[in-house]
């Protein structure tokens, strides 16, 4: 066989082929010596176990098969070649239908069937489709035509043997092998067929007849997936009925491809998710989990390639524009596919539907604010204050969401989600707020008094922090919330800091520093550490405390190494009186509340006996 299949080689490197019809004669009789003489159980075969797919019955039917199909792409699409290849994908199923030991042999022929449709399809576009020329015709010449007709009812007659076949064999075989294989060429030829068709046909553009096709073959892998499932169990039948379901959502999204194009497509593909999830809660396949994972990546996929979803025409409306949609919607489809897989147990599709749910929700909110900030473009490189800002308190309200679901779910995938998106907003807040604070605000207005950008930048991420390390109490380690709280403490100052420069200098914060200013620096950290030191008191919280005798800290080293240094008069006198003051008071406090002193046993002895007298 191996001779045999290369003796066709020679001869090929030319066109035309002159030796055509003696290596479709090789090809012709090779098939048939290893049809009489090789197949397991067929006519002198070796004697055929039930059930068993044979290598060596496989092998020798797929070598010619596949020379025909060498010879068919070499020629050009030869008549007498194309003929034969047609007899031998035929001669295949045939076999195979009669002795199951061949069975290997039919992906083999379904996907050479699949490379010669793609190949043999004659390529078409718009200008094939006008009028003739007319009375212009001296003039301006016909263009060329092509008749693809003979295409159509070929790919048709490939699609009803192995599809049919595919379906009609199902429930026959004692292993689950061969019924899989006819199952997966029964689906997967069809579908191949009508895609080269489409390519070569529609050239890519809409095409409503052959979105009609597509839904036609849809209804009819329902039927097929009904059929089966019905039947009383056989080895491989759940496998193949997966595969039919399979087959029904897959010539779905092909419909949807064939018609629909741009924010359309995103939305219905998106769909298709919860629908597979759905539809396997109703017939519990396992393939159909996964085919709501693949259509999650099919909608990121989607998305990489435009991620305006319309392109150019997204449009400068604030929230309400195709992002919101485009986005919007995959993410509440994949947040119920999977909640609805998660209700059989937290396998890998589920949680790949999770991470798509997650992953498009941030991107809604962070491309949202872009093109508020950008005014509808996207692309624009802009790097302000007020979008840093707001993906800040985004990311900050997105971790306290997913904190709270992932208590619900305890899903792994809401704890690295939580985990990330919670790192990524920490290093936009170090980098972008703390870090670059004096080049982002002395030559830029922060607007009023009290309503300005600093409170957006600071005050509300300060508070958002804060509500972030109170949900952790109870469910992260020490060292998280520790973070999270520091980060409120450190957000705060600076919100305190920015607001008292804006009360002294307005809204541009540049230019010198007073010593009516510094001080009110002091006093603004030391109130600030004063009411940390209450809130840790109150809620009998050590890192709040730590953190309150860490800004008080801050604020004696600003006391005795700027103010002693910057400021003079009675401000400095103020200064460093009142720090006095309160820090005697807070060693008062903690001599009362925490520490308090205990009286000897036995004045304490005394004291009752005194009061009580003796028994």
């Amino acid at each position: 066989m191996i001779l045999g299949a290369l003796w066709t080689i020679p001869g090929n490197d030319v066109f035309p082929v002159e030796a055509i019809g003696a290596h479709v004669f090789n090809a012709l009789a090779g098939f048939v010596l290893a049809a009489v003489f090789l197949v397991c159980g067929l006519l002198y075969g070796p004697a055929a176990k039930p059930g068993e797919v044979e290598w060596v019955s496989t092998l020798s039917l797929s070598v010619y098969v596949l020379v025909a199909a060498f010879l068919v792409l070499t020629t050009r699409e030869d008549s007498v070649a194309f003929a034969a290849f047609v007899i031998l994908t035929a001669a295949t199923v045939a076999i195979a239908w009669r002795s199951e030991a061949a069975t290997g042999a039919v992906p083999v022929a379904a996907v050479l069937a699949i490379a010669v449709m793609a190949d043999w399809a004659v390529p078409m576009n718009l200008s094939n489709l006008i009028a003739s020329a007319g009375p212009a015709a001296p003039a301006i010449a016909d263009p060329q035509r092509y008749n693809y007709g003979s295409h159509l009812l070929l790919a048709a007659a490939w699609a009803a043997m192995f599809g049919v076949t595919g379906f009609v064999v199902q429930g026959r075989s004692t292993r689950p092998l061969a019924p899989m294989l006819w199952a997966a060429c029964a689906v997967v030829v069809p579908l191949a067929m009508l895609i080269a068709l489409y390519y070569r046909i529609a050239g890519l553009d809409r095409s409503l007849p052959f979105a009609g096709l597509a839904l036609l073959l849809a209804a009819i892998f329902a039927v097929a997936t009904e059929a089966l499932v019905q039947r009383a169990p056989r080895p491989g039948l759940p496998a193949a009925s997966a595969i039919f379901a399979t087959g029904t959502l897959a010539g779905l999204a092909l419909a949807l491809t064939f018609a629909l194009e741009k924010g359309w497509l995103t939305i219905a593909l998106a769909l298709m998710a919860p629908a597979a999830a759905w539809v396997s809660e109703k017939r519990p396949l396992l393939a159909l989990g996964w085919v709501a994972a693949v259509m999650v990546a099919v909608t990121l996929a989607r998305i990489g390639y435009e991620p305006r979803i319309v392109g150019t025409e997204l449009g400068t409306t604030p929230i309400f524009n195709w992002l919101l949609y485009g986005y919007g919607v995959p993410a509440l489809s994949f947040w119920a596919a999977g909640w609805l897989l998660r209700r059989h147990g937290d396998d890998l599709p589920a949680r790949i539907a999770d991470a798509g749910a997650i992953l498009f929700t941030v991107l809604l909110v962070i491309l949202e604010i872009r093109h508020y900030i950008t005014g509808g473009d996207i692309y624009q490189p802009v790097s302000e204050i007020t979008e840093t800002a707001l993906d800040v308190n985004a990311g900050l309200a997105l971790t306290i969401a997913l904190e709270r679901i992932r208590g619900r779910t305890g899903s792994i995938v809401h704890n690295v989600g939580a985990l990330l998106v919670a790192a990524l907003t920490l290093c936009v807040i170090v980098f972008d707020l703390i870090i670059a604070v004096g080049p982002r605000f002395n030559d830029n207005p922060v607007g009023g008094i009290f309503f300005n950008i600093i409170l957006l930048a600071y005050g509300l991420p300060a508070v958002l922090a804060i509500i972030l390390a109170l949900i952790a109490r109870a469910t992260r380690p020490m060292p998280y919330r520790v973070v999270a709280a520091s980060t409120a403490a450190i957000l705060a100052l600076f919100y305190l800091t920015l607001e008292v420069r804006r009360f002294f200098h307005g809204e541009i914060l540049s230019g010198p520093t007073s010593d009516a200013e510094q001080y009110c620096y002091s006093t603004a950290w030391l109130a600030f550490g004063i009411a940390l030191l209450a809130v840790g008191f109150f809620l009998r919280s050590q890192p709040a405390r730590l953190l309150a005798l860490g800004v008080i800290t801050l604020t004696i080293a600003k006391v005795f190494i700027v103010d002693t240094a910057s400021i003079s008069g009675i401000y400095r006198a103020l200064s460093v009186i009142g720090l006095g003051i309160v820090l005697l008071g807070i060693g008062w406090l903690y001599q009362r509340l925490l520490y308090p002193r205990r009286r000897p046993a036995g004045v304490a002895a005394s004291g009752e006996q005194g009061a009580g007298g003796p028994l």
